[in-house]
C-alpha cells in the first residue's frame, strides 16, 4: 500500500472546549458562566468531568498525540474577588496528570468563549477592565499546570465571541450592539497581549492563539481561485476579510488594524477604547498560531443588501449560498480553501508555525447494532487532509492538526442536535461509542497518512454480506424489480440503510436507460396546508431549474394536485423515465414522497416530511428561528407571549412550537397558546382576539407564519393596542407584505435561494452516487418596527 505521508514529527489529536464537555457546572465551587446563563437548561453536556479518564482512555486507543482542551475561568475565578479557587483548578490537575501519564501531549486554551458571568455582570469584554481580569486568571492557571503544559493559547476564535456574541446576539451573552462587538473585540486581542505576557513571564514555553480564519471569495472564485474580480466584488472581498480575519491577524502579528477596519469602527461607536501602546501589547511575539478551518465566506457585491448584525459594515455585501455538497449545517465543503489559507498565512507570516487546531463537520448520524457508519465524516476529514498535505508540500509550516471533535457535545446555540464528534454520546446514559471516523483517524494516526487509493464506499457485494442475500437479488431491489418477494425487499433496503449505500450511477444504467432528465414535482396542499407563497415557489422553481439546466439536465415540470396526477407521477418515475425527482413541497397527510422514494430513483425533498425516510430533505432550522425570535422578544422585557401556533399537523408549526417553547423554558416563562384553523390573516385576527380575551396582560405575541401575525396586527388594531407599545409581534418567513405593514413585521427569514440550491445539490449528489445527508439551513431574525 502506498501512503501519502506527513512530515515524521508530525502531531494527531482533536480538540474540545470546556462548556461543551466538562458538566458539573456547580462543582467544586463553579459559578455561572455567561453560556450558563444563555443556555441554562443544557449545560450537563458529557460528564467529561467525571469521566476524563474514560475519554482520555478513549484517546489514548485511538493513538492520539495531542489534546487541545480549555480551561474553564469561572472554575479557577468563581466570583470578582480575585481569589484562586483551588478546587476547581484541582480538576485540571487530574487531568493533565492523566494525559501526560497515556502519553498523550497536553495543549491548554484559557478562553473558549464561557466568560464568567460576574465579569459579564461587570461590563463583559466590552470594559477594559475585562483583558486585566484575563492577564490575572492566566497567571494563576500557569502556576498550576505550567510545569506539565507546555503550549498554551490565549483565545479561540475572538471573532466568534465578539461578533455573534455582542454584535448579533445569536451567542453568549446575547447583546446585539455594533459599537459592543467592536470593543468586545479589541479587548480580547488586549487580553491576549497582556496573557501572553503574564504566561511569558511564568516561563511558558511556547504561547499562541487560535483563529477562526475563513477564506473569502466570490461564487466564481470557489472553483477558479485565480479569477479576476471586478472593481466592486474586490472591494465586497477584502472589506468582510478585514472584518473577519485582518481585524485579529494584524493586531497580533504586524501591530496595527487594517485602515478599511478602523474606519468601519470609527462609524460604529467611535475608536475611544483603544488607547495609545495598546497595539504594541497585543502584537507580543507568538510560537504557533492555531488555524481553525471549516467553509469559505462567499460573498459579492450586491449595492441593495444591509448589513447583517453580525458583519457590521457589510452594507452592500451579499452572503452567496454555491452549488456545492454540504454539511448537516448547510455549512459548504471546499477542503481545496484549507490549502488556499495556509498558503496566504505562509507567505504573509513566513517564519510563524501553523497548527490545524479544529476542523471537522456536523453530519446525520444513524446509530446501528453494530456501528455509526459516518461515512460522509470521514470523507470531509479526508479531503481536508489531503489538501492539507498539498499545502505541507509546497512549504506551508504546520506541525500538527487536530480534529473537531472528540466527542458529540452540546453545541453552544444549537444544543445537542449538532454531531461533530469522532465519539457518539448517548446523553440519557452517557455511554460513549466509537463511531467509523473514529477508527478511520486511528488508522491515519498509526500510519502518520493516507492512503494512496481511497476506501471505496459501500458496494452491492457489502450490501449483499449485510443482508445474506445474493448480489444479483440486491441489483434487483435497488433498480425496482418487482420479482423480489416484499420480506426480502425490506431486509435489503435495511442494510442499504445500515450502512449507507447509494445506488451507482453507472450500475443502474446498465439495467435501466439513462434519460438526463429530472421531474421537478410541486405538491399543491389541501385548503389548510402548509404552502410556499407564489413567490417562494416561483423562486425555488427558477433556482432549482438553473441549476440542474447548467448540470446538463432537462427539466420535466409535473403538478401533483390529484390522486390521479399522483398516480400518474408514480409511473413516470418507475418507467425510468426520470433519473431523479424534485419534490416541492411534500403535502400532509399522502404518501407521495414515500411512493416515490420505493421506486429506487433518487428523490429530495423541500421541508422536512411528516414521518421520517430515507429520503434527504433540506428545510430551515424552524426550531432555532422561532427560539430566535421568541429570545428576541424577552429581551425586549416582553414576558407575557403568546403564539399563535396554525394548523398542529403541520410539521413546520410543531417545530416551531417547540422552539417558542425551549426559548420560553430558558426564560423562566410559561405558554400561552391558540391553535389557528388554517394559516390564513383571517384566522390570524381570529387566534390573537382569543389569546387577549384568554389574558388581557398579553404584551407580545409570536405566530408561526406571517401571515397569521399580519392577522394579529389587524386584531391588535381592533383591540385598540398599539404596536409595539402595547403588543409586539413577531412572524415567521419574511414574505414580501412583511416589510409593507404598518408597522413593518418583525420576522424570521427563510432563506429561499439557499433552500433551492441545496435541493439542487442534494440532487447532483445522489445522481452521483454520493452518500448524502439532509440539510437544515440557518434562519435569520429580521428586526422591523413591530418589535
Amino acid at each position: 500500500m502506498t501512503i501519502a505521508g506527513f512530515p515524521e514529527d508530525f502531531v494527531w489529536g482533536v480538540s474540545t472546549s470546556a462548556f461543551q464537555i466538562e458538566g458539573a457546572t456547580s462543582a467544586d465551587g463553579r459559578t455561572p458562566s455567561i453560556w450558563d446563563t444563555f443556555t441554562a437548561d443544557r449545560a450537563e453536556a458529557c460528564d467529561h468531568y467525571h469521566r476524563y479518564p474514560e475519554d482520555v482512555r478513549l484517546m489514548k486507543e485511538l493513538g492520539m498525540a495531542a489534546y487541545r482542551f480549555s480551561v474553564s475561568w469561572t472554575r479557577v475565578f468563581p466570583d470578582d474577588s480575585g481569589k484562586v479557587n483551588q478546587a476547581g483548578l484541582d480538576f485540571y490537575d487530574r487531568l493533565v496528570d492523566e494525559l501526560t501519564g497515556a502519553g498523550i501531549t497536553p495543549y491548554a486554551t484559557l478562553y473558549h468563549w464561557d466568560l464568567p458571568q460576574w465579569a459579564e455582570d461587570a461590563g463583559g469584554w466590552p470594559a477594559r477592565d475585562t483583558a486585566c481580569r484575563f492577564a490575572d486568571y492566566a497567571a494563576a492557571v500557569h502556576e498550576r499546570l505550567g510545569d506539565r503544559v507546555g503550549t498554551w493559547f490565549t483565545l479561540n476564535e475572538p471573532w466568534v465571541a465578539a461578533f455573534l456574541g455582542y454584535g448579533s446576539g445569536v451567542h453568549a451573552p446575547g447583546r446585539a450592539s455594533a459599537p459592543d462587538a467592536f470593543r468586545a473585540a479589541h479587548h480580547m486581542l488586549l487580553a491576549h497581549g497582556l496573557g501572553v505576557r503574564a504566561l511569558r513571564d511564568a516561563g511558558a514555553a511556547e504561547v499562541g492563539a487560535v483563529l477562526n480564519i475563513s477564506p473569502v471569495m466570490t461564487p466564481a472564485q470557489v472553483s477558479d481561485f485565480g479569477r479576476t474580480l471586478s472593481e466592486e466584488d474586490a472591494e465586497a472581498v477584502a472589506r468582510i476579510d478585514a472584518l473577519v480575519n485582518r481585524q485579529f491577524l494584524e493586531p497580533m502579528l504586524r501591530g496595527a488594524y487594517p485602515a478599511e477596519l478602523l474606519e468601519i469602527a470609527e462609524r460604529h461607536g467611535g475608536l475611544g477604547h483603544v488607547r495609545d501602546g495598546d497595539l504594541d501589547v497585543i502584537a507580543q511575539p507568538l510560537d504557533l498560531l492555531g488555524v481553525n478551518y471549516y467553509t469559505p465566506l462567499v460573498v459579492q457585491a450586491q449595492p441593495s443588501e444591509p448589513a447583517g448584525a453580525a458583519f457590521p459594515g457589510s452594507e452592500g455585501i451579499l452572503f452567496c449560498t454555491i452549488p456545492t455538497a454540504v454539511t448537516a449545517m448547510g455549512w459548504p465543503i471546499v477542503p481545496n480553501c484549507l490549502a488556499l489559507l495556509l498558503d496566504r498565512l505562509s507567505g504573509e507570516y513566513p517564519d510563524l508555525d501553523l497548527m490545524i487546531t479544529e476542523n471537522g463537520a456536523d453530519f446525520v448520524d444513524v446509530v446501528t447494532g453494530d456501528g455509526i457508519h459516518d461515512v460522509d465524516r470521514i470523507s470531509f476529514v479526508e479531503e481536508h487532509l489531503r489538501a492539507l498535505r498539498g499545502a505541507v508540500e509546497k512549504g506551508a509550516k504546520v506541525r500538527g492538526y487536530l480534529v473537531w471533535t472528540l466527542l458529540d457535545n452540546l453545541e453552544w446555540a444549537d444544543g445537542y442536535q449538532r454531531k461533530f464528534g469522532l465519539v457518539h454520546v448517548d446523553f440519557a446514559t452517557q455511554k460513549r461509542r466509537l463511531k467509523d471516523s473514529a477508527l478511520w483517524y486511528r488508522d491515519v494516526i498509526s500510519r502518520n497518512g493516507l492512503t494512496e487509493a481511497r476506501p471505496r464506499r459501500p458496494t452491492l457485494e457489502t450490501v449483499a454480506a449485510r443482508a445474506g442475500v445474493s448480489r444479483a437479488t440486491v441489483s434487483r431491489v435497488v433498480n425496482g424489480e418487482s420479482s423480489v418477494s416484499s420480506e426480502v425487499r425490506a431486509t435489503v433496503m435495511r442494510a442499504v440503510r445500515e450502512i449507507g449505500y447509494v445506488p451507482n450511477a453507472a450500475a443502474r444504467s446498465l439495467v435501466t436507460r439513462r434519460t438526463n432528465a429530472v421531474a421537478l414535482v410541486l405538491s399543491v396542499p389541501r385548503q389548510g396546508g402548509d404552502a410556499l407563497t407564489a413567490a417562494v415557489v416561483q423562486s425555488v422553481v427558477q433556482y432549482v431549474t438553473s441549476l440542474l439546466e447548467g448540470a446538463g439536465k432537462q427539466i420535466t415540470l409535473m403538478l401533483a394536485d390529484t390522486a390521479e396526477s399522483h398516480r400518474r407521477i408514480v409511473a413516470h418515475v418507475e418507467g425510468r423515465l426520470a433519473d431523479g425527482v424534485v419534490l416541492l413541497p411534500p403535502d400532509r397527510g399522502d404518501t407521495l414522497a414515500e411512493r416515490l422514494s420505493r421506486t429506487e430513483v433518487p428523490v429530495v425533498l423541500l421541508g422536512k416530511p411528516p414521518i421520517a425516510s430515507m429520503v434527504p430533505y433540506v428545510d430551515v432550522d424552524n426550531a432555532g428561528g422561532a427560539a430566535a425570535a421568541t429570545d428576541h422578544l424577552v429581551s425586549l422585557g416582553r414576558r407575557r407571549i403568546g403564539m399563535i401556533c396554525g394548523p398542529m399537523d403541520l410539521v413546520t408549526v410543531q417545530d416551531r412550537l417547540a422552539g417558542h417553547r425551549t426559548a420560553l423554558r430558558r426564560a423562566g416563562l410559561r405558554p400561552h397558546l391558540a391553535v389557528a384553523d388554517d394559516l390564513t390573516r383571517a384566522a390570524g385576527t381570529a387566534a390573537t382576539h382569543r389569546l387577549l380575551g384568554d389574558d388581557p396582560e398579553l404584551d407580545a405575541v409570536f405566530a408561526a407564519t406571517d401571515q397569521l401575525a399580519i392577522g394579529a396586527l389587524t386584531a391588535a388594531r381592533e383591540a385598540g393596542r398599539r404596536v409595539p407599545e402595547d403588543l409586539a409581534v413577531v412572524g415567521f418567513d419574511d414574505v414580501d407584505a412583511a416589510s409593507a405593514t404598518t408597522p413593518a413585521l418583525t420576522t424570521v427569514r427563510v432563506p429561499v435561494a439557499d433552500q433551492a440550491l441545496a435541493l439542487a445539490r442534494l440532487l447532483l449528489s445522489r445522481l452521483e452516487g454520493r452518500h448524502t445527508t439532509s440539510v437544515v439551513l440557518p434562519a435569520r431574525l429580521v428586526v422591523r418596527e413591530s418589535a
